[in-house]
């Protein structure tokens, strides 16, 4: 894990810790099952920020405001939200336009959010085809 993502992860409780490099290593784990290339980590809006030459950021972290949830988030100025509420209404919650909601006490539908992962990394060759090309 990158320091980066040592001391940003590593202020967190630590269930909190583990849901984090969870969804990190799946971002990582779908770039390089789909031969994405290089994704690159940075820091913005102080979440830690995940991005794929064709995709758009996803970024992912933890409020102390909602202390039972962490996120997954994306731009809301793409489709990718509306389209995931879409495809998974029925296994995930969603925040407005921009999150995924995900519950520290409950197993991830790693299914759903690898694909959604995924749609995320290529959106920029998605994003004119109707549902994302789902």
């Amino acid at each position: 894990m990158s320091l980066l993502a040592q001391q940003h992860i590593g202020q967190y409780p630590e269930l909190v810790q583990t849901r984090l490099i969870e969804l990190r290593s799946l971002i990582y784990n779908v770039a390089e099952e789909l031969a994405l290339g290089q994704v690159e980590e940075s820091l913005k809006w102080g979440e830690l920020s995940y991005q794929a030459k064709h995709g758009s950021p996803i970024r992912i972290d933890w409020k102390r405001k909602t202390p039972d949830s962490y996120y997954l988030f994306f731009s809301c100025n793409t489709k990718l939200v509306d389209t995931f509420g879409q495809l998974y209404a029925d296994k995930l919650d969603f925040e407005g336009s921009r999150a995924i909601k995900l519950s520290l006490c409950s197993e991830l539908s790693e299914h759903a959010i690898k694909h959604c992962i995924e749609l995320g990394l290529r959106y920029k060759k998605l994003k004119h085809l109707p549902l994302l090309g789902c």
